[in-house]
Parts: C-alpha cells; structure tokens; sequence
C-alpha cells in the first residue's frame, strides 16, 4: 500500500525503517506542508497492505518497487527519505536512478555499507523475529533507554502487526550486510542526515565515516532530544528540518 500526501510539487519517496511501514511514521505525515510537497510513504513486500506480497526481501528490491512506484505516480524527478533501514534502501534507489533523485535524506540511516554487529549485538536482533522482547529491548536501547514503558510496548505491538516475521527476518541481513558504497561514494547529490543525540548506533559517529565521508554535498542535523524515531519523539521539529533542506 501507497499513503499520498500533500499536492505540492515538490514529490518525496518516503521508504521505512525495519520496526515501520507506509503508517509507522509517528507524527510526521500530519506535519507536512501539503502546498509545498506530496510523500508517497510506501510499504515493503512483506509490510503492512503488502504483508502477503512475496518477494526476496532485499535492499535492490525495495529500491525496484519504490522506482516502479514513481513511475506509477509519474515522478520523474523526486527526492528520496529513508528511515533507518529505509536510508539503505533510498541510497540504493540514488545508486540505481542518480538522475532522478533531486535530493537525499537519512532519518537515523543504515550506511550504504550496512551496519557491524558484534557477537551479542548480532544475537539481540536476530532473534528479534521471533521475539517481541527483543524487539522491545532493541527500540529501548536506541532511544537512549529514556521512553516510557507504554510507548516501548506500542512500537512493539505496531511492528508485530506490521510485518511478517518471515520478512521481518530477512530484512536483517539484508540491511545489515549489503555493501553497495561503492555505487554511491562521491555522487553530488545534496544530502542530509537527521540523528538523534540519544541513538547510540546510527548517530553522529556514525555518519561521520560514512555518510559525511561519502556525499561531498552532505551536511548533518543532530537532533538533542531525539533517539532513534524522530518522527515519535520531535516530530515538528523534525518536520522543519526536512521542508528547510527539501526545499532550500
């Protein structure tokens, strides 16, 4: 399923993180400024209206489904917003279509070089499938382990309604483990990435040696009272950094 909004000219791709789906954006759908831009907040194969969808669960797929949906759409130019393993996903799409993509945005984004697990790190998200108590521990862990309880077990219960474990294993290794930076390393493209100051895997050091290092035209916004889900923790603020750098 595609949920469209806005009318306004400017068309963003907006592809989601791992715990997500076409609604797991929090807030941020409601915020933004329909006159200016349109979002296409999309669901992956295995995710929401498309649980039952089969597919290869891959970072290359995604990316194949969100170019045939602009085409669907008629965008021939759009920017690109990735969440988390979303921002994998969209620098994949800048890797297949880099005339197409007007610019680019990392919300807390897995590099294109995928993510380092170490041993126990590794076994807390693969068994994050099977387990909502993984699950719980992983979205607690990364907004700092400052968000209440009830929060936690909402993210939770939305991402096990929100996707099939078969995808939801999958996707792992496939975020995790793809290594396209070489396709992506040096394009122009203008790029933002949007960290929270309270995510210890995917914040500003980790977008130094790899985002930053890898788009000359990049720049980076830290978010002080964010963790790892911007969009549920500042979602206005946010929002206004996406329209500042959308539409600068």
């Amino acid at each position: 399923m595609t949920t469209i909004v806005g009318g306004g000219p400017h068309r963003v791709l907006a592809l989601h993180g791992w715990f997500g789906s076409a609604r797991g954006w929090g807030a941020l759908p409601d915020l933004v400024d329909p006159a200016r831009f349109t979002y296409a907040f999309l669901d992956y194969r295995g995710y929401g209206e498309r649980r039952d969808t089969a597919g290869d669960f891959s970072i290359a797929e995604i990316s194949r489904d969100a170019l045939a949906l602009a085409d669907e759409l008629g965008w021939d130019r759009f920017s690109v917003l990735g969440h988390s393993m979303g921002g994998s996903a969209a620098q994949r799409v800048l890797a297949d279509a880099p005339g197409r993509v007007r610019r680019l945005v990392g919300i807390s984004p897995v590099p294109a070089g995928g993510v380092p697990f170490d041993e126990q790190g590794w076994t807390l998200f693969s068994g994050a499938a099977d387990d909502p108590g993984n699950r719980r521990a992983i979205i607690d862990l990364t907004t700092g382990n400052r968000l209440s309880g009830h929060w936690l077990d909402t993210m939770v219960e939305a991402s096990l309604a929100g996707s099939t474990v078969e995808a939801f294993r999958a996707y792992l290794p496939a975020w995790a483990r793809t290594d396209f930076t070489g396709e992506i390393q040096g394009n122009p493209v203008p790029a933002l990435a949007v960290v929270g100051a309270h995510d210890p895997a995917l914040g500003e050091a980790a977008m130094k040696p790899t985002w930053l290092a890898h788009y000359p035209n990049a720049r980076l916004e830290v978010l002080p009272d964010a963790g790892h889900y911007a969009m549920y923790e500042t979602p206005v603020r946010l929002a206004t950094v996406l329209e500042e750098f959308l539409g600068d």
